[in-house]
């Protein structure tokens, strides 16, 4: 129990470093025109805004901290106390924007707290491989990266709303389970073989680029529709699909037979305070209007429509 201690709390001050950076990320990427396609313009937009470079700083403190995370401890572990990001978010949220949380977001953030921490004792992940063959990356990165593209090219079928939010938020949360399966080798490679190994391993280059690309349809998602429909499938989509490539990649164990009854409830509640997270109005002023509003979103302190 002792040597979960470190890669929990790395993962706790990464979850908490990139709640600060989606706070301010989010309400920069209101500030600056959208398009219904992918605009790289985008991205140079944002970069000329200080507290969107701010949240980016928040973002590389994260990444260090998550680094460290996968470093000391299963990605099983590390990678699921990730959905406590959007309770993080609305609270740092409620302090900036001087707005409070009403009694049913604290309601559903003991939902998260509880429903993470009955899974996580039930399915009480164990292993740590430090490396994964060549031939078990190359399924893994197949069917990722097949996924990402489909649900991209589906997406941009759509127009502004829901479903483009939900499309563009599983294609961000494959990417950034992907990151950390790919950032997890990294690292031991950095520790085991020093920094000659771990700048010319292609694990080092294929996690930047999985990374960017998720940072990418991140912004995208932001802008495509309510959060409703992008934060549930990230969170809860991140979480799921880094606990299977623990166990296919990286050997992880979970336990099975009668535990998954206390894991399935633990997952409902983390679900169901997801979603009641993403429907309060404060969470609702962190991101774009629906396309069918036409109207800009409020501002702190402003009333809902």
């Amino acid at each position: 129990m002792q040597s979960l201690l470190l890669p929990v709390g790395f993962a706790l001050a990464s979850a908490l470093s990139n709640a600060i950076a989606t706070v301010l990320q989010r309400q920069e990427a209101l500030k600056v025109p959208s398009s219904s396609g992918f605009r790289p313009g985008l991205m140079l937009d944002l970069l000329r805004r200080p507290l969107w470079l701010a949240g980016i700083a928040a973002v590389l403190v994260a990444g260090v901290c998550q680094a460290l995370a996968l470093n000391s401890g299963p990605l099983a572990i590390v990678q699921p106390l990730f959905v406590l990001e959007l309770p993080l978010a609305l609270i740092v949220a409620s302090i900036v924007m001087h707005r409070h949380l009403p009694p049913a977001g604290w309601g559903a953030v003991a939902l998260v707290v509880v429903g993470l921490g009955i899974a996580l004792a039930a399915a009480s992940p164990t292993g740590n491989r430090t490396q994964v063959p060549l031939d078990r990356w190359l399924p893994a990165l197949a069917v990722c990266g097949g996924a990402v593209a489909a649900l991209a090219v589906v997406a941009l079928r759509r127009p502004t709303g829901r479903t483009r939010a939900a499309l563009l938020g599983t294609a961000t949360a494959i990417s950034y389970a992907l990151t950390a399966a790919l950032m997890k080798s990294a690292t031991h490679i950095l520790e085991d073989e020093g920094a000659a190994a771990f700048f010319t391993s292609w694990e080092v280059y294929a996690f930047a680029v999985t990374g960017g690309t998720a940072l990418f349809l991140l912004e995208n998602a932001l802008q495509a529709g309510p959060l409703v429909a992008s934060q549930p499938a990230l969170t809860l989509g991140d979480a799921t699909l880094s606990l299977l490539l623990g166990v296919t990649l990286y050997e992880e164990h979970v336990r099975t037979g009668w535990w998954l009854v206390p894991e399935l409830l633990g997952l409902g509640l983390i679900t169901a305070g997801v979603f009641a997270l993403a429907r309060i109005p404060l969470a609702e002023t962190l991101v774009a209007a629906e396309e069918t509003s036409g109207a800009a979103p409020p501002q702190a302190g402003q009333p809902l429509p």
